[in-house]
């Protein structure tokens, strides 16, 4: 499957779209490195194009997403009386081409998860679209671009701007669920995203490694082995940065005692607490406390 992989924040941000309508015999027109992703979405029809060395066949309901850097061509012209909407996006951040998503990707999140160096960094995320794909909602992608036809009139107002933004922002949405992406996630990660899930939501509470392998139906040290793959720490060094990061929270946010701190983040003893802090952040709770008063 040829994906693309996006990093945001920046998100992909929307350009430009429109309708055509094409009668049998249209050729998809040749183009080179146009510099902007071209989405197409067919209502009715077939299109047939090429990019590079690739084929496509793309069919009522489906969706193709051109590259800004390839050479794209008709390899055919329409049988029958074809329509499809396109539209041109663009993103500032980093994107690329990849077969299947890649936990290595993921390596600026996983120090923000595991190191806490700073509080508010921005965290990053990927988000994969597959080039060509069939859309699981096709009636509400038709909708969402149908809509973005309407406001092409009022494009010039930049509330009718920013309105364009939020629905192609769906639209990435459709095209991201329609991925299937429980297919091309391995089980090493998903395996990792879900201890890492449970592990957030019962944080207040006392966790052992049997508890989370009863909880996940796999066995402690796949987990283990998972979470080290994924975010380069075991369950319970998570659990621990983690627990330490909502206690900078409380810290900054509240002025409750260093001993209910520890207990909110689900340490037994204050000391513990205070020394952890200690190791990770390399100054006291209460050193932590007074920058910000």
């Amino acid at each position: 499957m040829s994906l693309l992989q996006f990093t945001g924040p920046p998100v992909p941000h929307y350009i430009i779209s429109g309708l055509a309508y094409f009668l049998p015999g249209y050729i998809h027109m040749n183009r080179q490195h146009i510099q902007v992703f071209d989405l197409l979405f067919v209502r009715e029809g077939c299109l047939y194009v090429g990019e590079e060395d690739r084929r496509y066949e793309v069919r009522a309901g489906e969706a193709l997403i051109l590259r800004p850097d390839c050479h794209h061509f008709g390899t055919e012209g329409c049988r029958e009386d074809t329509s499809y909407y396109w539209l041109h996006f663009q993103t500032s951040g980093t994107w690329s081409p990849v077969t299947v998503p890649s936990a290595s990707l993921k390596a600026e999140d996983t120090v923000d998860e595991c190191s806490h160096s700073a509080l508010f960094d921005v965290r990053t995320f990927n988000l994969w679209l597959s080039q060509y794909m069939t859309l699981l909602q096709p009636a509400r992608m038709e909708e969402l671009l149908a809509q973005l036809e309407q406001l092409k009139v009022n494009a010039h107002l930049d509330s009718v701007r920013f309105k364009q933004q939020i629905l192609f922002q769906e639209v990435l949405q459709q095209l991201s669920a329609s991925m299937h992406r429980e297919q091309t996630v391995s089980l090493t990660t998903a395996c990792a995203e879900q201890a890492a899930s449970y592990l957030r939501a019962h944080y207040r509470e006392e966790i052992t490694t049997g508890m989370l392998g009863d909880s996940l139906n796999f066995h402690p040290v796949y987990i283990a082995r998972c979470m080290n793959r994924e975010y380069g720490c075991s369950p319970m060094e998570y659990l621990l940065r983690y627990r330490i990061e909502q206690s900078k929270l409380l810290l900054m946010q509240t002025s409750f005692p260093i001993a209910r701190i520890a207990e909110e983040v689900g340490f037994n003893q204050a000391p513990y607490f205070s020394s952890s802090f200690m190791k990770l952040e390399g100054i006291s709770p209460r050193q932590y406390r007074q920058r910000f008063s």
